[in-house]
């Protein structure tokens, strides 16, 4: 899951330089007049390693003046108890959907000056709906990327229809099949193959879970994270668990490859912006996010990253309609409703009980 979802490094380093140019077009809500600029101050923004496109970074400065402190990190894990801590002000953060819930329940986040974020209409309804599910009420959180997990496979190694979880056992793919390096998403896809919601904490369910992996495990070539995509697309393996955010680059450098979320659900994951209790530059965050929401700069940020973005503006800008109208990209959320969920923070408890589950399917 995103608990430990890596996300490839990129030294951006701190955007320092401040220009004196106005960036026009597309009705901003963050432009100041010229001779304030100089003491618009900064916004200090805490995100994942090459999840925007550097050159936002400089746009937003350009045009507001606000100088960007950027720093990166590699999971959620890493992330919270910096930010736990106070050791950093923070003004944004870009947490996963259970992380959210983690940073709310120990009091950690301020609700945000919606008024100071008008590009916050060009968010689906859709989207807010399902961010709703750890952030009651849409206070909190203003959605960035969204996507689910599924089954990539290869068409030309796999002849049945793939629309189940099952196939991920079958031994006639042993050897070919990658599962994904991860505590909470290989224990879903046990999970929802039983049955069962992927954020119980009843501890038969997940030791039922934890079996059924170890019984897959002589059929698994290996456990990876963004390794699976390349695999694929190198036709190492019939078939793979993924992020459909690295799908649609699978698919377009391997027309052999497709993607399926199993019937049984799955999880729908959203990351999204949000500002630490301690944050000493409020006003610049919503600046920032509301500059992050604006249909062209999340457009740009969606053609740098294409992991789908929940911006509906934004999305009407992708000229490649097969892009833009992509089932895999962008489902029907209501459909998913029925069947798929977005991880919950389970309690510290119920997290060691997942690890020890997870170390109970490596150790065998």
């Amino acid at each position: 899951m995103k608990m430990m979802r890596n996300r490839k490094l990129m030294a951006l380093g701190i955007t320092a330089a401040l220009t004196a140019g106005l960036l026009s077009g597309c009705g901003s809500n963050t432009t100041q007049p010229e001779d304030n600029k100089e003491d618009a101050g900064e916004v200090v923004v805490y995100n994942w390693g090459d999840y925007l496109d550097p050159e936002t970074l400089d746009m937003f400065e350009e045009e507001t003046g606000i100088k960007v402190v950027y720093e990166e990190y590699e999971t959620n894990e890493i992330m919270y108890p910096k930010v736990e801590s106070g050791a950093v002000a923070y003004d944004v953060l870009c947490p996963s959907d259970y992380m959210v819930e983690k940073l709310l329940q120990n009091d950690l986040l301020q609700e945000l000056d919606k008024d100071n974020i008008p590009n916050l209409k060009n968010i689906g309804d859709e989207y807010l709906q399902w961010s709703a599910q750890f952030d009651p009420g849409n206070k909190y959180v203003v959605p960035y990327c969204f996507g689910t997990v599924g089954i990539i496979y290869n068409k030309t190694m796999v002849e049945e229809p793939v629309d189940s979880w099952s196939i991920l056992w079958d031994e006639k793919y042993s050897g070919n099949i990658y599962m994904q390096n991860s505590v909470r998403d290989a224990l879903m896809v046990g999970l929802k193959s039983l049955g069962y919601s992927m954020n119980t904490t009843d501890e038969g369910q997940l030791e039922e879970a934890a079996q059924l992996l170890i019984k897959q495990k002589p059929l698994v070539q290996g456990y990876f994270v963004d390794e699976i995509r390349d695999k694929m697309i190198g036709n190492e393996g019939a078939m793979g668990v993924i992020y459909s955010g690295d799908v649609h680059y699978a698919m377009r450098e391997n027309p052999d490859l497709a993607y399926t979320i199993p019937k049984e659900g799955t999880n729908v994951w959203i990351d999204g912006w949000v500002i630490p209790k301690n944050a000493e530059n409020k006003e610049n965050a919503e600046a920032f996010i509301n500059f992050m929401c604006r249909p062209d700069i999340a457009h740009i940020n969606f053609e740098y990253l294409t992991y789908s973005t929940p911006n509906t503006a934004a999305r009407e800008l992708i000229e490649d309609e097969e892009i833009r109208d992509s089932d895999i990209l962008y489902p029907d959320m209501n459909a998913l409703m029925d069947t798929c969920e977005t991880f919950k923070y389970l309690g510290e408890d119920a997290e060691e009980l997942y690890s020890d589950k997870w170390l109970e399917v490596k150790s065998q």
